[in-house]
């Protein structure tokens, strides 16, 4: 369920290396590193199940689309299996629902005709219900792969009333990804218990650890 997080504005190269190594290690399902850093992780998760991710338009979701577009197309040369990209905000609010749908389509096109996957990041902290909702539904008609709450670094992050409202309208094809605020193995039960198959988490370790304590493994 582990995207494992190396977005921080901070960490060095050797930073990246060892959170690459970390997340071999652990054998999450992702690395979702600085875009400068795929083809690092790409290289140092080679041989394993652990995918390279990165971001797209992160993490204002201003970029033109066509600067998205190559971003992805860049991404996925790099060595890049899955992308997580912010709609642009100031659209969602400004309800210019054709504009959100067709930057999230451009992204999703470009990214499923290389074999990639893209998580739509929602930043639900300056949104309404309303707006969650018109996403969830905008996600599901591009077939995107995934919606995502945040990007970690607005003034909150994800919330079990958000994660049961963007699992209740996304069709099913649509998986639900938690991002900001699973710190903990308990934590992390009850958002997979809503319908929460990915989490966005810099905590890995200490969530995984607490994990083999309590099952015994």
């Amino acid at each position: 369920m582990f995207d494992h997080s190396l977005l921080q504005p901070g960490l060095t190269d050797a930073d990246l290396e060892r959170g690459c190594l970390l997340a071999r290690q652990y054998n999450v399902a992702s690395v979702c590193i600085k875009p400068y850093a795929v083809r690092t992780a790409a290289n140092l998760l080679a041989g394993t199940t652990v995918r390279a991710s990165t971001t797209i338009g992160f993490p204002h979701g201003g970029h033109l689309t066509a600067v998205k577009v190559f971003e992805s197309e860049r991404a996925i040369t790099d060595g890049a299996s899955e992308l997580d990209m912010v709609v642009n905000i100031g659209k969602v609010l400004s309800g210019e629902w054709n504009y959100v749908a067709e930057d999230v389509r451009a992204v999703v096109a470009v990214a499923h005709a290389n074999g990639a996957k893209v998580k739509v990041i929602f930043e639900n902290a300056y949104l309404k219900d309303e707006h969650k909702i018109e996403l969830c539904k905008i996600c599901g008609e591009v077939r995107a792969d995934w919606v995502k709450t945040s990007t970690g670094y607005a003034e909150t992050g994800a919330t079990i009333e958000d994660l049961k409202l963007m699992r209740t309208h996304s069709p099913a094809h649509v998986q639900v990804k938690a991002a900001g605020g699973v710190r903990t193995y308990e934590k992390l039960l009850e958002v997979r218990a809503i319908g929460v198959s990915r989490v966005g988490a810099t905590a890995t370790k200490t969530i995984l650890d607490e994990a083999k304590a309590k099952l015994g493994g």
